[in-house]
């Protein structure tokens, strides 16, 4: 089946971080076919050359890619909006005590599957998640995204000190548990392995050592752990390695520092600690409603991307207090700006598409609308409320069309998810019964 999409259709040609808004295009029409998007144009043109398309007209709604979420904790789903403290008591309070649930795969598979519905509601079609240290829960959330057909990386979130009984591996089993769930796991379907230890503080030499030379042997996967989140935390990290240079370096020393390292929330980076990443080419991925929620900090997003980093953005589920990327992008806004820079919309919405997908080393495949991606897309209500409509009405041009979704939007703007070429997620009844008899058609023909 082809499908034509109609609508506001936004793409990508650069970065916005570098030449401005007029690295975005609008379009009228997309086509889809096999999972993956044909043809890009003009509206007239693409319904005469697919006579035979299905079509679906979304009127003046967005058509973006799907928004690509860098960091999160599936397992905390439960736990959002948890009243915090500082990192570590809410580390103890209340992620260790849940992450211990996730040793049973009936509890984890029902988490996996509830969050991965909650993401889809909210128009994130990808995930890069942590699980826990149970294989169980790599299984779960793999499984669950197999059934929706979704790009997702994750991985076996190791510890082998300062985490509780139930929650510590030690340097052998997190190598030869991450070692054979990848082997399990990586390119199956559209599932990516991560190798993960959680950060510095919970992972001893030895266990370092293990997994920077998993990844050695791995070179294709990613690698996703925590770096200079809080200050206290930072201190934390100079007792427990006297001898390393920086926060970094307890990583870089174990074969922890490279392309394809991903680095959660990065806010308190030295200068040696910036230009080492830099060199490395790894990515920074910003949590900006988990700064905030927990206390942190402020990402210095405008210094980072001015001296080339490359750069996510992030939910940080369930620290993070929001499973929404529009929520995500408000805050990274405001977060900005109290940093003194204004991030425009069309750098907002990048972050959240082509930017994460980036910084996943994933952008030939996902995060923009381009011929040959996969069809991954996102179906925006610019008018979803009646605060959002009256300021959207008042707009001159695409930007400030969208800006009052970003800062006041929610799953309420979310009208259509497409996965791989397909609609999982339909909240118009209009086109969804459209849709549903479309199908029903299909099948009694065959």
């Amino acid at each position: 089946m082809t499908d034509l999409l109609l609508g506001q259709v936004l793409h990508f040609t650069a970065d916005p971080f570098g030449i401005g808004p007029d690295a975005a295009a609008l379009d009228e029409a997309v086509v889809i076919e096999a999972g993956r998007i044909v043809a890009v144009g003009a509206a007239d043109a693409l319904r005469r050359s697919n006579p035979q398309a299905r079509v679906t007209d979304y009127g003046q709604a967005l058509i973006s890619a799907g928004f690509v979420d860098a960091h999160a904790h599936y397992p905390q789903t439960a736990i959002i909006a948890s009243w915090g403290k500082r990192l570590i008591d809410w580390l103890n309070t209340y992620t260790f005590p849940e992450e211990m649930r996730f040793s049973n795969l009936s509890y984890a598979s029902e988490v996996a599957n509830r969050y991965l519905d909650l993401t889809l509601s909210n128009g994130t079609t990808s995930v890069c998640s942590y699980c826990t240290i149970h294989p169980e829960s790599v299984d779960a959330f793999f499984t669950a995204a197999a059934a929706r057909n979704q790009r997702v990386w994750a991985g076996k979130t190791c510890m082998d000190r300062n985490a509780p009984d139930g929650l510590r591996d030690t340097a052998r089993t997190a190598h030869d548990d991450s070692a054979r769930l990848l082997t399990k796991w990586h390119g199956r379907s559209r599932a990516s392995y991560v190798i993960t230890p959680r950060f510095a503080p919970t992972s001893t030499e030895a266990q370092l050592e293990a997994l920077g030379a998993l990844w050695a042997a791995n070179p294709g996967c990613l690698m996703q752990t925590h770096l200079s989140e809080q200050t206290d935390e930072i201190a934390w990290v100079r007792q427990l390695f006297p001898s390393a240079r920086d926060y970094l370096d307890t990583y870089e020393r174990h074969g922890l520092l490279g392309r394809g390292a991903l680095y959660g929330h990065a806010i308190w980076l030295e200068d040696r600690e910036k230009a080492r990443i830099l060199q490395a080419d790894a990515s920074l991925i910003h949590c900006p409603t988990s700064n905030t929620f927990i206390g942190s900090g402020l990402f210095d997003m405008g210094g980072l991307k001015a001296a080339g980093h490359r750069i996510g953005l992030a939910t940080d589920t369930g620290g993070g207090s929001s499973f929404s990327m529009l929520r995500t992008m408000a805050s990274a806004y405001e977060v900005a700006q109290l940093k003194g820079r204004a991030l425009h919309p069309a750098e907002l919405w990048w972050l959240a598409t082509v930017g994460s997908a980036r910084a996943l080393h994933a952008d030939h495949l996902i995060g923009n609308i381009t011929v040959g991606a996969e069809a991954d897309l996102v179906v925006v209500n610019l008018c979803s409320t009646p605060a959002i409509a009256q300021a959207t009405q008042r707009a001159r041009d695409i930007w400030q069309a969208v800006f009052p979704t970003i800062m006041m939007g929610d799953d309420r703007a979310i009208r259509a998810t497409w996965v791989a070429g397909r609609c999982v997620q339909d909240n118009d009844p209009t086109t969804g019964a459209l849709r549903k008899n479309a199908a029903m058609g299909t099948a009694a023909s065959d």
